[in-house]
This record gives structure tokens, C-alpha cells and sequence, in this order.
């Protein structure tokens, strides 16, 4: 046999056996290594689903936070809307009531000696009612009356004595003017607010049981801003004990408007000032 013819047999042997070893090869990949592949793929998973759960847990804790923060909000708002009751003395007994705060409302405490501290809420109702009228109801008024007496001053003329305004009388008033420029306007008013249910009993004694005593005392109050204060001093006669002012319009002024008069210049600007910002926040409060 010639070694052509033993090559071309051995030829269809040898594609054989290669065909042999692939399909081995196949098999033992197919079985071994891809077998390890979804091994690798089946322990991987657990690391990707372990995490999904995180949000879950987070969404459940935070209706609580959420929840807790608007139970606190609504708390502190009812704890805000909640007032004070305010527990009025009765009437008669109200001067204690006033003994106890008066001290607060001003910084020149040497001066309250000033004040009248019985039936205090009568005299001021009573008082502030003929004021606004035109009228001094000195039996009732809240505060004591100046001990010294109202001057003029004396000058010989060709036709007699003439009696010219002195100024310095005005100074008696000096005190019961600072007293007021040095009280809390704010606190008067909010005491005003508090007491007017014994302000309109007061009020009511007087034979008004329906009226409101807030527009009394606004008028009592737009009496002093209207005065009007005269340019120079006013020249007086006395043609009796009682002075009189030689000008008919002053002299046609009524008593509470005389009485603005005599405080003088400089101390009627101060209570124009001091009623004016009560006036404005008596406003506001109503």
C-alpha cells in the first residue's frame, strides 16, 4: 500500500475524533462552567433586593414624624388662643383694685399723692360727664385741688388798676401736668377697656343705663383738643371778688373751658398732647 492511500484513511479518523472533542468540550462547559455562571447570577440577586426594602421602612416612619409635628403646631395654637380671664372687682370694691395697680401705671410715684383713692371709678364718671357738658363737679373730681389760689397782676393806669393774666399762677398746675404726661397712655387705656363694665354701671347710676360712656368721654376729651389758646395775655377786671376776663369771648367760655384757660399756655399744650394720644388709641381699642 503506498502512503497516499494510507494518508487519505487516516483523513476521515482524525475529523472524526476532532468532531469527538468539541461535542466533550460542549458538554463539559455547558455543564460545568455554565452551571457556575448561574450559581455567580443566583447568589448576586440577593444583594439587589436587599436594598429595595430601605425606602419601604423609610416611608413608614415618616407619616409619624409628619403627624407628631402638626399635633404639635395645632397645640401651641390653642394654647395661644386661650386668653386670661379677667375677674373684675365688684363696684364698691373697686378701689382696692386700683390701690393695687395704680403704683404701675406711672414712674413718678411721688405724685399719686394727687389722686383721690376713694370711689375712684364714680368720681371719674361723674366728673368726666360734667366736663364734657361744660361743667367742674369739684365734689366728685379725681384729683385734689391745688392749695394755692389764682392771682393776677396789679398795675396803676391813668383810668385805675388794671389787672393783666399772671402767668406764674399757672404753675399751681405744674404737678397734676406731669403726673399725666408721666402715665403710661397705653395702660390707661387698656384699664379703661377692662373696667367698662363698672364704668357703664357707674354711668348707668347717673340715669344713663342705655347710653355708651365712651362717646362722653370723647367729648370730653375733643373739649380740650378744640380749646383754642389765646395769642397774648388775657387782661381781667374785677368789678366784685371774682376776676373776669375783659374780653366778652373769653368770659362767654364755659366753666370747663376756663378751666383749660387758667392752666396756662404751656401746660394746656402738654394735656393737648397726652389726650391726643389717648384719644388715637381709644380709637384703636373700640
Amino acid at each position: 500500500m503506498s502512503i497516499q492511500n494510507t494518508e487519505q484513511k487516516q483523513t476521515p479518523w482524525a475529523v472524526i475524533a476532532i468532531i469527538i472533542a468539541a461535542i466533550i468540550a460542549f458538554v463539559i462547559y455547558y455543564y460545568v462552567f455554565a452551571a457556575d455562571d448561574n450559581n455567580a447570577i443566583d447568589t448576586a440577586v440577593p444583594t439587589v433586593i436587599a436594598p429595595v426594602k430601605e425606602p419601604v421602612l423609610e416611608i413608614e416612619v415618616t407619616p409619624e414624624i409628619i403627624e407628631s409635628d402638626i399635633a404639635t403646631e395645632q397645640v401651641e395654637e390653642d394654647i395661644t388662643d386661650i386668653e386670661p380671664e379677667i375677674v373684675l372687682p365688684t363696684l364698691d370694691e373697686s378701689d382696692t383694685w386700683f390701690s393695687t395697680k395704680l403704683p404701675t401705671l406711672t414712674w413718678r410715684k411721688e405724685l399719686l399723692k394727687l389722686v383721690v383713692t376713694e370711689d375712684m371709678i364714680r368720681r371719674f364718671v361723674v366728673f368726666t360727664d360734667n366736663f364734657s357738658q361744660g361743667t367742674l363737679a369739684y365734689e366728685h373730681t379725681p384729683l385734689i385741688t391745688p392749695n394755692a389760689k389764682f392771682t393776677a397782676v396789679e398795675e396803676q393806669t391813668t383810668n385805675g388798676v388794671k389787672f393783666q393774666w399772671d402767668e406764674s399762677s399757672a404753675r399751681r398746675f405744674s404737678n397734676y401736668v406731669d403726673l399725666l404726661r408721666s402715665m403710661d397712655s397705653e395702660m390707661l387705656v387698656q384699664w379703661y377697656v377692662e373696667l367698662k363694665p363698672l364704668i357703664d354701671q357707674a354711668y348707668g347710676e347717673l340715669g344713663y343705663p342705655e347710653q355708651d360712656f365712651t362717646e362722653v368721654l370723647h367729648n370730653a376729651i375733643t373739649k380740650v383738643l378744640d380749646m383754642e389758646i389765646p395769642k397774648t395775655q388775657p387782661e381781667l377786671e374785677r368789678p366784685s371778688v371774682m376776676y373776669k376776663y375783659k374780653d366778652e369771648s373769653l368770659e362767654s367760655l364755659d366753666d370747663a373751658e376756663k378751666l383749660l384757660l387758667r392752666l396756662g399756655k404751656e401746660n394746656l399744650l402738654v394735656i393737648k398732647s397726652v389726650m391726643l394720644e389717648i384719644n388715637e388709641k381709644l380709637a384703636r381699642a373700640r
